[in-house]
């Protein structure tokens, strides 16, 4: 039989794992009378947890949102993946949290036992934080999408692509994801009757909600795997950069993963190579460091920078003489 702080820190731990537990299952589970397990739940609400509870033959018990927040009660793998999420937090590329995830973990690693205190001092130590990749993004902003996203209300904001083209879009959130470099919300956009994929970085100002709309099948079977085709240019949306490699399908298949760009076979030595033009600059670092002989069709643009690269590189090896 567990002694009553012991079983109050139990029933807690059950509730965090399903949204409603049946009344009878729940004191199964603690091997209590239902009866205690009322005066458990009473005992839990003085102390500041929003329990609901219901009656029928479908009533039990289940959390619900609070006037503030109680304390929290995580096994030692939740606290050490909180750390962690608190830590990549603080040097993230969300601005806004970097301060408060800061003072969270400060708060959550006075709490922890000794046992989890060196894991998690372990784990700093070891972890070594690499430069920002992408830019950075407003957590108010990501916070506003993300609420839109889950309620389904659609939303107006003022983006500029790409080329610094300004305009002002209204369109159907469905969700965000974010590829380590970006964040990206994917949405249904009804002035254009097709998904558009838009960078969060370039969304201006503070997005506006509007009405409800009704969900949509998320395209290409799920949102990661869409923004990674148009990542790769695989959905015709923007400029698509077109090179051929001077290598067959099979062996550059080997350097190029499917997320980055499209290969389509031209002959046996030969091959093309799909992709977006979203990051330029990358692109021409990329195509250099492949080792391979390439030739660009389109777009001009991207032949303008690798010409630029190719001076830069020449003027070095003079300097340097070579």
């Amino acid at each position: 039989m567990l002694s009553s702080s012991s079983r109050l820190l139990r029933v807690l731990s059950l509730l965090q794992t399903r949204s409603h537990w049946a009344g009878p299952e729940l004191a199964e589970r603690l091997a209590v009378h239902p009866r205690t397990l009322r005066r458990d739940i009473d005992r839990l609400r003085q102390l500041g947890y929003p329990i609901h509870a219901s009656s029928g033959v479908a009533g039990g018990y289940a959390f619900r949102a609070g006037q503030s927040l109680p304390p929290l009660l995580l096994d030692d793998e939740e606290a050490l993946a909180v750390a962690i999420a608190l830590q990549i937090a603080a040097a993230g590329t969300v601005s806004g949290v970097e301060e408060s995830s800061l003072r969270a973990l400060v708060k959550l690693e006075q709490v922890m036992p000794t046992r989890l205190r060196r894991r998690t001092g372990a784990l700093r130590s070891a972890i070594v934080p690499v430069q920002r990749m992408g830019p950075t993004i407003d957590a108010s902003v990501l916070a506003t999408l993300a609420t839109a996203c889950r309620d389904q209300l659609q939303v107006g904001f003022s983006y500029r692509d790409l080329r610094g083209q300004a305009s002002v879009r209204q369109v159907q959130p469905h969700g965000l994801v974010h590829t380590g470099h970006h964040w990206y919300l994917v949405a249904w956009d009804p002035a254009r009757d097709d998904w558009r994929t838009f960078r969060i970085d370039r969304v201006q100002g503070t997005p506006r909600t509007g009405a409800h709309f009704a969900p949509r099948p998320p395209p290409a079977g799920d949102l990661r795997a869409y923004v990674t085709g148009a990542m790769a240019g695989v959905h015709p949306q923007g400029d698509q950069a077109r090179v051929v490699l001077h290598q067959p399908r099979e062996v550059m298949a080997k350097t190029i993963p499917p997320s980055a760009a499209t290969l389509e076979a031209i002959d046996d030595t030969h091959c093309l190579m799909l992709c977006g033009t979203g990051q330029l600059d990358s692109l021409v670092y990329w195509l250099m460091a492949l080792d391979v002989e390439f030739d660009v069709l389109e777009p001009p643009v991207l032949k303008e920078r690798l010409r630029r690269a190719s001076e830069r590189v020449g003027r070095s090896l003079e300097r340097g003489g070579g």
